[in-house]
């Protein structure tokens, strides 16, 4: 499956700026239909990171969002650099 097609648009509110800098983590929203595992190939091919985890919730909007941890040795501040978050 596209990566494009998974990945939709990163999803920014305070909670998700402060869990890049405190836990390495990023958030998106995703295809509702993707699985944690379809979300991490398509992370890890988009960005060339290595992803530890993926988390996945429901909004009431009914948007899915996905929040990945990567690896140790890849910084998820430098993404969202690279994303123009900042």
């Amino acid at each position: 499956m596209d990566p494009y097609a998974i990945i939709v648009k990163p999803h920014l509110t305070e909670k998700s700026m402060n869990s890049i800098d405190q836990n390495n983590e990023l958030t998106f929203i995703v295809l509702r239909t993707a699985r944690k595992a379809d979300v991490k190939s398509a992370f890890e091919d988009l960005y060339a990171v290595k992803v530890e985890r993926v988390n996945t919730q429901f909004t009431s909007k009914g948007e899915k969002i996905a929040y990945i941890k990567l690896a140790a040795e890849h910084s998820a501040e430098d993404i969202a650099v690279k994303m123009g978050v900042f």
